[in-house]
């Protein structure tokens, strides 16, 4: 057996550099490069190897751990999870801030590989720099943080263990049905360890995407169910898309005339525009899809997690209601108790539709009178102007809130009307991408999707932060075009470091801020819940010893400007058309966009239901109407 003798961090970069991943007769290189922000526990080891074995693998600089890795599942998202980018950080602080990171990987079922550095596995020089010392166990460290949020986690101590923990990184990160955050903790000594690593090891090595065959009897059993169906509902998750079963969903749609609602994930996998797409459904839902949902008597998920978002906290669906899922995961498969069909949805589709032998779901203009409702309102919304209702039925302070923001911050534009403009000025094969508060939810509501895969909504976990440096994952994979993040000032305010790589790498990312001064989505459901507003607006401390005095005046445009961006002040209709045009015109710059839009200008809940901890006991009356109401919606939620 030939060998080479190599450390653990030259072994692990010649690695990364052979792996391949083979799918639909095609095959490339699964690792993209590598995003690293140096530190003690990776820049000798780790990036001695980099410096050495690096051939094919990019090498980026990030700024912030967390941006960085949040960049990086952007990427493998938009690369429908067939590309990685890896990422590694020093020991102590820079490990612990990946671990949202890796939380959100993994929530979404998104592959990313992070390569943290650790103490010594020799513990000779304990307790070193940046060491959490635990009293009960020395073993431990920041890094076993990452167990929590990954699907899997281990430590290299010794070289040799290189090779075993390797492909059982890459089993994981290349296995669809449990695909997430992988996480390698490389203590900083054993990096730089020797060891006489096979030169089998090193070989190319092609990592075969399975696309798992159903059952004949499940298909059976699922397509028993379909047949019996009046109103018969599917659901396009994310699996329609990182399945590339566009084409299948969209042939089993049309053959079948069944409708279809999007989640998060799944929407773009078929244009807005298709006259059986009702659109975003559930919680963040809109009307037409939410309609259809509350007659349907079968829902079809196809590639869909079921979350609290899509079922409306298990409140959409009628009592009697039967689900069929056809989901490459068996876990996701089960829920609801439904027919399962586990298997890959490019397969499953095409073999379900044979065995419906010709069914047509009997709809009799439903879905048509749904869209077209939908289409006046959606309108409307893109449509509205201050003064024109905008502000939610809630309770006079919403009213209050918003007139006191347009005085202190001179601001006219509502954010539906806003984001209409944004979704018909940019090229349709443009990606939209955001992640946290109400923007979510207008845009499963009110995007139009007018190219395939042209949204990248991170909603499984959420993650305010995510947004810009996803913008710039977006871009690592799609090239030319032109990806614009959705993000609100809370977000912009908590994680926008990766502007500073884009500068730096000649990367033009648009980012438009709805700058509301406020966390609107939150104090919404706040407020919308009988309570008063706490913390969740922007507001000079007052005389009363509350943040009650006057709007606080970011100007975002000059930080953005700051960094070498572009930037543009936006506070008409006509400054955000000009500004838009003239941003197509940059090339290789970063570009901001400082939109100051109405709190509480967004859209508002079209029969959906979202379970929160309302309050059992209370002095203040409308928590009581507001607990009631919960009461009443969970007698009628499904329990399992």
């Amino acid at each position: 057996m030939k060998t080479v003798r190599l450390t653990m961090a030259q072994a692990l970069v010649r690695f990364l550099e052979n792996q391949y991943i083979a799918y639909d007769g095609k095959e490339d290189p699964f690792v993209e490069g590598v995003i690293m922000l140096p530190g003690h526990g990776n820049v000798v080891g780790l990036g001695q190897a980099l410096r050495q074995e690096t051939r094919r693998l990019k090498v980026w600089q990030g700024k912030n751990e967390q941006g960085m890795a949040h960049t990086a599942v952007a990427y493998a998202k938009q690369m429908k999870r067939k590309k990685i980018i890896a990422v590694t950080s020093s020991v102590g602080p820079g490990a612990a801030n990946m671990v949202t990171a890796a939380a959100t990987a993994t929530a979404n079922n998104i592959p990313v590989l992070i390569l943290p550095g650790d103490v010594y596995a020799c513990r000779q020089p304990d307790p070193v720099l940046q060491q959490i010392e635990q009293t009960q166990d020395l073993s431990i460290s920041t890094n076993d943080a990452f167990r929590a949020v990954c699907r899997y986690w281990d430590r290299i101590v010794r070289p040799e263990q290189l090779m075993s923990v390797m492909i059982s990184a890459f089993r994981t990160l290349t296995d669809p049905a449990n695909t997430g955050a992988v996480c390698i903790a490389i203590p900083q000594d054993v990096e730089g360890e020797a060891y006489d690593y096979p030169e089998s090891f090193f070989a190319k090595r092609v990592w075969r995407l399975a696309r798992r065959l159903p059952e004949a009897e499940a298909v059976a059993e699922a397509a028993e169910v379909i047949r019996a169906a009046k109103k018969p509902l599917l659901i396009c998750g994310g699996g329609v898309r990182y399945s590339e079963a566009h084409e299948e969903f969209r042939t089993f749609a049309e053959a079948t005339g069944i409708p279809f609602g999007e989640t998060q994930a799944g929407k773009s996998a078929v244009p807005y525009d298709h006259p059986l797409n009702l659109g975003g459904i559930g919680v963040t839902g809109c009307s037409a899809a939410n309609e259809i949902a509350k007659e349907a008597d079968v829902i079809i998920g196809v590639g869909t997690r079921y979350t609290d978002f899509t079922t409306s906290s298990k409140w959409l669906f009628r009592d009697g209601a039967k689900f069929v899922n056809i989901n490459v995961s068996e876990f996701q498969a089960l829920k609801l108790d439904a027919v399962p069909v586990i298997a890959d949805a490019k397969r499953a589709l095409p073999a379900l539709l044979a065995a419906l032998d010709g069914y047509k779901a009997p709809y009799a203009g439903e879905i048509e009178a749904a869209r077209e409702r939908w289409a006046k309102e959606l309108d409307r919304l893109q449509h509205t102007a201050y003064g024109e209702g905008y502000v939610p039925e809630v309770n006079d302070a919403n009213a209050a809130s918003a007139d006191r923001f347009a005085k202190d911050l001179d601001a006219c534009l509502t954010q539906t009307a806003v984001l209409g403009a944004i979704n018909f000025a940019i090229d349709p094969d443009d990606v939209a991408i955001g992640s946290a508060g109400s923007l979510p939810g207008d845009m499963q509501r009110m995007w139009c999707a007018r190219g395939v895969d042209t949204y990248n909504m991170e909603y499984g976990y959420s993650c305010m932060g995510y947004e810009i440096s996803g913008a710039l994952g977006v871009k690592y994979a799609i090239g030319d075009r032109d990806v614009y993040a959705m993000v609100g000032d809370g977000s912009f305010v908590m994680l926008h470091s990766e502007l500073l790589t884009a500068v730096q790498e000649h990367k033009k990312i648009n980012v438009c801020v709805f700058n509301n001064a406020s966390f609107g989505c939150i104090n919404n459901l706040q407020v919308g819940h009988g309570n008063d507003t706490l913390c969740t607006e922007l507001r000079f401390r007052g005389d009363d010893g509350e943040h009650s005095g006057k709007f606080m005046p970011v100007d975002f445009a000059k930080i953005a400007e700051g960094y070498g961006c572009r930037a543009f002040t936006v506070r008409s209709m006509e400054d955000l058309t000009a500004a838009l045009a003239e941003a197509k015109k940059i090339k290789d710059v970063p570009v901001v966009f400082d939109i100051r839009v109405l709190p509480k200008s967004m859209t508002d809940g079209y029969g959906s239901w979202w379970r929160v901890g309302d309050t059992e006991v209370s002095e203040n009356p409308r928590n009581v109407a507001a607990y009631e109401d919960h009461l009443a919606h969970v007698k009628d939620a499904k329990k399992y």
